[in-house]
């Protein structure tokens, strides 16, 4: 199982703060990606969006990057401040 969380803007205008899915195959980002938008196919422009930013186990990384049961996974966008 993956957790997945949503902040800022975000959470908003997914309208949830997290969900949960099955890890199956999926093994990076990007495959996670694929599979909440084959469930919220309406979500794909706000997490496509270049400036996302994707934590894991509460580290930044890429969107390139392996994941594994049990993580969680964390969509944000930039944090900005003046």
């Amino acid at each position: 199982m993956i957790n997945i969380l949503f902040f800022g803007k975000l959470r908003e205008s997914l309208g949830v703060s997290s969900v949960t899915m099955e890890s199956g195959s999926i093994t990076s980002v990007q495959e996670l990606k694929l599979a909440l938008y084959t469930e919220h196919s309406q979500w794909q422009a706000l997490l496509d969006d270049p400036n996302t930013q994707v934590a894991i186990n509460q580290t930044l990384k890429s969107m390139e990057s392996h994941i594994n049961d049990g993580d969680e996974v964390a969509f944000f966008p930039p944090v900005t401040g003046g």
